[in-house]
């Protein structure tokens, strides 16, 4: 009789999971980057920190941003991401710089198979050049949304194909990689990281995040892959409420000892998250001269940009990311 009731309350279960869907969840985790974004403002500089504080709840909201618009808008979702596998099998002989990076391997494939550190020199150009105008939209709007791709780049899985597993038995550790850990564990790390630094090669720097995140790939998954050995179905899932929807996660348990076997290495990629952005942020003022940002204390972000913004808030909901293949196709 017991055997059949939690039959049933399975049965109950995965229909309720089927009737709703799961908003897609891409890079750190809405969580996790407002938190990087919100904490490389002091990493800054006193004649940078007055003004960024002012406006930290924007760049902290706005963090997030390039993942709503990669359910929107066309071409965004291959700035998130580069699988490397795709171009050689060994990074190191993949192009830092743009044009070359063309002529081997032509724009169409770059689009398809990812950009990341391609576009955090793009937006590194844009923030230089918004500090030149002293345009506190888009200071505001690039500062936010480079975050966001610095964010990507210390993100390993953002590096590979195989971002949500190599096999069927390893899907969704996206997820639990850059949303259920940090959302359980970022509170207790500490984000502290020092003054930001200037960056010599912006373009290199940014290769150079992502190389090292890269590195970790394999990491992760040899602890992942040996940990789902020891532990049944029911040790390693439970289900929660997100919202509205009833959704399948990694259990806290599960989640403790996978965090642990990972011996600091999300707290360690937030970090430098943390440092990066900063660093960036700091690079491209000091690169367009050093403005005085005191002199835009008076001035509010334009009700236009505010008004940009929620166009993208009103639309991502409920739509997958356009460009990015299915996690399924991942899977070789």
């Amino acid at each position: 009789m017991k055997t059949s009731i939690k039959n049933s309350v399975t049965v109950l279960i995965i229909l309720f999971l089927l009737l709703f869907s799961q908003t897609t969840v891409m890079s750190w985790g809405f969580y996790a980057h407002r938190m990087i974004n919100r904490m490389a403002v002091f990493t800054l500089p006193p004649d940078m920190v007055g003004f960024f504080k002012k406006h930290i709840e924007y760049l902290t909201e706005n963090s997030v941003a390039p993942d709503k618009r990669a359910h929107v808008v066309e071409g965004e979702a291959p700035r998130h991401y580069i699988d490397v596998e795709y171009f050689e099998d060994d990074i190191s002989k993949i192009p830092r710089f743009w044009n070359q990076a063309v002529e081997k391997y032509s724009e169409d494939t770059l689009y398809t198979h990812g950009l990341l550190p391609y576009h955090i020199f793009n937006m590194y150009l844009r923030l230089r050049n918004a500090f030149q105008a002293q345009s506190i939209d888009r200071i505001l709007y690039n500062a936010a949304h480079i975050g966001h791709y610095i964010g990507d780049a210390c993100t390993p899985l953002h590096t590979t194909k195989y971002y949500d597993g190599r096999t069927p038995e390893e899907r969704g550790i996206h997820a639990f990689m850059e949303t259920r850990l940090p959302i359980l564990y970022a509170e207790s790390y500490d984000f502290f990281v020092g003054r930001a630094e200037y960056i010599e090669n912006p373009q290199l720097y940014a290769w150079q995040l992502v190389e090292e995140s890269n590195a970790a790939v394999d990491t992760i998954y040899m602890v992942f892959d040996e940990m789902k050995k020891r532990f049944s179905e029911d040790q390693i899932y439970t289900y929660e409420m997100s919202g509205q929807t009833l959704a399948r996660q990694f259990s806290e348990e599960y989640s403790r000892l996978f965090h642990e076997k990972l011996n600091g290495m999300v707290e360690r990629q937030m970090r430098k998250s943390v440092f990066a952005t900063g660093s960036f942020w700091f690079t491209a003022w000091v690169d367009a001269g050093q403005p005085d940002l005191r002199k835009l204390a008076g001035i509010d972000i334009s009700e236009q940009q505010i008004m940009e913004d929620k166009k993208i808030e009103s639309s991502w909901r409920n739509r997958r990311p356009l460009g990015r293949p299915n996690p399924d196709e991942s899977i070789q």
